[in-house]
């Protein structure tokens, strides 16, 4: 369990913003690859001050939940986006939703206000193998997608789907000339986060020869993913890594 500070705070496009925590405590998270995932604490509107866990292992669910609301913080899994070590810093970039808990903490968030973070590891493992590479992922997966792509061989073919909640979070990337990238939105189109970016996998060619694929975001997406290139295309589940970050219609516990 890792107690940091916020130290700075941007907005990206209308739907992201990037929060930089900070202190030398950072120097005690063991970063060991491109997608490296963290429960991101923080305090409840109101609340001064920021209660951890002290738990560092599967008890901390049991510690959090035991606490009054009164002084238990929220909890997200959020993807680092960048990690420096040298200047005590991470960044995490967040997909911004309404007022939810999170949201709402990252418009208000200001230098010096506490949070806390606590490993849970990488999914992402690109095999010795693989000759090209699959990701694919809504805007909570953006974060992770956009680590992969600027920290692994560039010269790997590459084709990468991403699905965004309004046109205007699409950005545009710096990616060498073998990678393919196709953005989706949904806008006012009525459609469930996921099914735009799905519909985009089944139209367009897949990679060369043998390839790994990584999908992750709403837990559907994720499985109707692996599911189309193992039943339809006929990939082997051992080249495919695929994470249900969350479900839609159930909250978060804590």
């Amino acid at each position: 369990m890792i107690t940091l500070e916020v130290r700075r705070r941007a907005f990206l496009t209308p739907g992201f913003a990037s929060v930089t925590l900070g202190g030398p405590a950072v120097r005690n998270l063991d970063v060991v690859g491109d997608d490296q995932a963290v429960r991101l604490f923080f305090p409840r509107e109101g609340q001064s001050a920021l209660r951890m866990p002290t738990a560092s292992n599967e008890a901390w669910m049991a510690q959090l939940l035991l606490l009054p609301k009164a002084v238990r913080p929220w909890v997200r899994n959020l993807t680092i986006r960048r990690a420096r070590p040298a200047d005590d810093e991470v960044d995490i970039e967040f997909a911004l939703h309404g007022d939810s808990p999170m949201s709402s903490w990252v418009r208000r968030a200001e230098p010096g206000d506490p949070a806390g973070i606590f490993d849970i590891g990488t999914t992402y493992r690109l095999p010795e193998y693989a000759e090209g590479r699959l990701l694919v992922g809504d805007e909570t997966a953006l974060p992770a997608i956009l680590s992969i792509l600027e920290s692994t061989p560039r010269s790997l073919a590459t084709v990468v789907h991403l699905e965004v909640a309004a046109a205007a979070d699409v950005r545009s990337l710096d990616v060498p000339a073998g990678v393919r990238v196709h953005w989706s939105s949904r806008d006012d189109s009525g459609l469930p986060p996921g099914a735009s970016v799905l519909e985009s996998v089944r139209r367009a060619p897949l990679p060369p020869g043998r390839f790994y694929t990584w999908v992750a975001g709403e837990s559907r997406l994720a499985t109707s993913v692996r599911r189309h290139l193992v039943n339809d295309c006929g990939v082997s589940k051992r080249d495919i890594s695929f994470i249900g970050y969350w479900r839609l219609g159930r909250s978060t516990p804590g």
